[in-house]
């Protein structure tokens, strides 16, 4: 940010009064533009025991698998979001059953919240944002070829709770290391 979006003079990069870490504030009229994470919302969506993974055909991580999903939108929920974006990603219709996992990645300040859902039917293809659409069963997975950790940790934890059919809310931090990304269990996940 180099400008105030309240009156158009330059910012800069301070930690104001009362509080514990740098912002862009504008000298001129005191305001103080905060930053916060973008919220990725999508599904998690079954058919029996198949799961729906859409094979990206955008960057970032082209040509690898994920579940549906993608960054809100203003004046949406997070529900709707994550039902649009699987519409987006794979034409696919999906009722939403709950919310299964959240996970923070403070590295990128993003926050992912995924849904447990049911398809409703098998009319689905690739959207603009997808080379392929598939469902998968547990067994086919294409683990080493899925392109977000988030994703590889929300079906980790979804196919071991399948068998119990409970479905907890999952929560954890995705840490970047050197070598690579470590899950952090949140409260009840260890």
């Amino acid at each position: 940010m180099k400008f105030c979006c309240w009156c158009g003079e330059p910012v800069v990069r301070k930690i104001p009064q009362q509080d514990d870490r740098p912002r862009f504030v504008c000298e001129r009229c005191d305001v103080v533009h905060y930053e916060n994470p973008k919220i990725v919302t999508g599904c998690l969506p079954v058919w029996e025991d198949r799961i729906l993974l859409c094979k990206r055909s955008i960057e970032p991580r082209r040509g690898y698998w994920t579940l549906p999903a993608g960054f809100m939108e203003l004046d949406e929920t997070s529900i709707e979001g994550a039902i649009r974006e699987t519409w987006e990603e794979a034409t696919a219709r999906v009722e939403v059953q709950g919310l299964y996992s959240m996970f923070n990645l403070p590295h990128i300040n993003q926050v992912y919240i995924m849904f447990r859902s049911r398809l409703l039917d098998l009319d689905f293809r690739p959207g603009q944002e997808s080379e392929d659409v598939q469902l998968f069963r547990e067994e086919d997975i294409p683990w080493d070829d899925l392109a977000f950790t988030t994703i590889r940790q929300t079906l980790r934890f979804y196919f071991q709770d399948r068998p119990s059919n409970r479905y907890p809310l999952r929560t954890g931090n995705i840490i970047r290391e050197s070598n690579g990304f470590r899950f952090e269990p949140g409260p009840g996940d260890g």
